[in-house]
């Protein structure tokens, strides 16, 4: 054993690692990324990697080697989860052989998602067991515990870390390689009457899943994952407790060292719920505060442990208004929270406090390729009846003025859809679709085939930047490159949407202002599915050759640059435009578009 200073998303990595993992793989969704790029740094010659097209067959993947007795590891955020249930509920009534871990990140906020799902409901639901780490040194040892728990009881296991807990730092014992569980899978074995789900093995199966979990209620009330702390005994009458669990546990301990001694119980499994355990912290207590994210999961679960052995303690949290219903919880918001409900008055706030911070909203990055694609589609339909259905993605921020070129935007490949219903409502709207590369292979591809099949009208804008760059520029399958560090060859987006149908399909590049601004005006008024690919390289993996500059004697200060296209390393100082050289790429955007001819130089010149 030795001692390193890790993230909470290295921490679980490490824990699979040393639980003698062979296969991870999954879709990179913030915050769960890192989890997978360090098993990628830090595995052996027997653990296979790869980033996916998307969760979904990331879980059949993951569930095949589960299959074959191998420990597998599967990782995506929250809203990867939806992607992937399809073949999660089915894994979980037709069992595995091998530990299969699904790592469930979720994001409350949500910081960098779309929604604040809570995957503690997701597992109640599908009948999936699930462990909930306070901290990155609970993360390790409970991952290396899911394996167990998963090959034992031959269940998929959640591993449900939140936001803080992926990203956040410590100093943790993790083992050797040397000290890492050799597993060596057994194969897979035929067996139709096993692998292959019929209707009546579902039935029979569901049966054992029931009689399962009731047993796991039973186990982990027992195990000390699931602890009341004080002991019993060293707080006596004491009428008021507090459930907490996950980080938000973090958080209680800290205000239990400024508020005093309470009663309190940890809640690690909250599926199956440790009832038994339950029922021993309520024993003699009033009231109880329930501080959790996201969902009032164990508040739930307690009104009903009460209800069901005749308790009379009143439960409190989010769905008395006693704590937050949506949102991140801080250190602070508890503190407030469990002071008010132990009726303790704070200290008073110091006058002196910092200024708050400056409101800094994301933006496109100054010599994005994608401010160029969105701006030549606006210069094409100025003046045309449009929409613009967006997608998710560094591109999402097209939405900010002045670009303002987002009309809709709903979760991966959505846009698709949308556009084609927009056009069937209105004929006489234009309407057109944005999607990334990494997305387009991840869940655009229906969606043109569902156009093209059904006849549908509009054009897709495939902002193809070579990398998956919001989540940290991972390969993926238009790259030519996997995860494993293996040159592959690229798969064609163009030749890909010609093989489904699509019979006008054009590359340009969108720095290139002139030309693409034609494309998109020839293109758009093609009859039925037609596409536009614009293709320039993610900013982040080039070093531009050279900067534009302005010349302050040509510039008027007609403002132009600054005004259509919002790019970042624009200014007015003095009333001329000022370009800064530490965040100017040299896409010439702004020089193809200056009036006067001030603009010079640049990259791309």
């Amino acid at each position: 054993m030795h001692e390193e200073f890790v993230m909470g998303n290295e921490a679980i990595a490490l824990g699979a690692l040393a639980a003698g993992v062979s296969l991870v793989c999954g879709y990179p969704g913030t915050p769960s990324t890192e989890v997978l790029e360090t098993v990628a740094k830090r595995r052996g010659e027997s653990v296979y990697v790869e980033w996916s097209v998307n969760e979904k067959t990331a879980m059949e993947l993951a569930g095949g080697a589960a299959y074959a007795g191998a420990r597998a590891l599967v990782t995506m955020k929250q809203m990867g989860l939806n992607v992937a249930s399809d073949p999660l509920m089915c894994l979980e009534y037709i069992g595995v052989k091998g530990g299969l871990v699904v790592l469930v990140a979720d994001d409350p906020g949500p910081i960098s998602s779309q929604t604040e799902q809570d995957t503690r409901s997701f597992a109640a639901f599908s009948k999936v067991p699930l462990l909930d780490p306070s901290s990155a040194a609970e993360a390790y040892e409970m991952v290396q515990e899911a394996f167990e728990l998963s090959e034992k009881y031959q269940t998929p296991v959640f591993l449900r870390p939140t936001t803080r807990v992926s990203h956040g730092y410590a100093s943790i014992r993790v083992k050797d390689p040397e000290e890492y569980t050799v597993h060596t899978p057994e194969g897979f074995v035929k067996d139709s009457g096993r692998w292959v789900i019929f209707p009546r093995l579902s039935f029979a199966n569901h049966r054992k899943i029931e009689v399962r979990n009731d047993q796991l209620k039973d186990i982990f009330s027992a195990h000390p994952l699931n602890r009341i702390e004080p002991e019993e005994g060293t707080c006596s009458g004491c009428r008021k407790g507090v459930a907490a669990g996950g980080f938000s546990y973090t958080y209680v301990m800290e205000a239990r060292e400024q508020l005093g001694r309470l009663r309190t119980l940890k809640i690690s499994t909250p599926f199956p719920f440790p009832e038994k355990k339950a029922v021993e912290f309520l024993a003699g207590l009033d009231e109880v505060l329930c501080v959790e994210e996201l969902d009032p999961y164990i508040e739930r679960e307690l009104i009903f442990v009460c209800g069901k052995y005749g308790l009379k303690t009143r439960i409190l949290g989010k769905m008395t208004g006693h704590m937050p219903r949506s949102g991140e919880n801080s250190r602070d918001l508890v503190l407030q929270a469990m002071a008010s409900f132990l009726q303790i008055s704070l200290p008073a706030v110091p006058e002196e406090t910092p200024p708050p911070l400056p409101v800094r909203p994301p933006v496109l990055c100054a010599g994005c390729p994608h401010r160029a694609s969105f701006y030549a589609v606006k210069q094409a339909m100025k003046g045309r009846k449009t929409a613009f259905c967006g997608d998710i993605g560094c591109y999402t921020l097209g939405n900010a003025m002045p670009l303002d070129m987002v009309d809709t935007c709903l979760c991966m490949g959505a846009g698709l859809g949308i556009a084609q219903s927009l056009n069937r409502l209105e004929k006489d709207r234009c309407c057109f679709a944005f999607v990334g590369d990494s997305t387009f292979f991840a869940s655009a591809l229906p969606g043109v085939v569902n156009a093209v099949y059904n006849q549908a009208e509009f054009t897709l804008i495939v902002l193809d930047n070579s990398t998956t760059a919001m989540t940290g520029h991972q390969p993926h399958p238009g790259t030519g490159k996997t995860m494993m560090g293996q040159v592959v060859e690229k798969v064609s987006i163009e030749n890909v949407l010609r093989g489904i149908g699509v019979t006008a399909v054009e590359t340009v590049d969108p720095l290139n202002h002139p030309l693409a601004v034609e494309t998109v005006r020839r293109v758009a008024d093609l009859p039925g599915v037609k596409a536009i690919v614009f293709r320039s390289p993610c900013v982040a993996l080039f070093r531009a050759s050279s900067r534009v500059t302005v010349d302050p004697a040509v510039c008027v200060g007609c403002k132009k640059c600054i005004r259509e296209i919002g790019c970042p390393a624009l200014s007015i100082s003095e009333g001329k435009a000022v370009v800064d050289p530490g965040q100017c790429n040299g896409c010439t955007l702004c020089a193809q578009l200056c009036p006067v001819g001030a603009i010079g130089g640049g990259a791309h010149a």
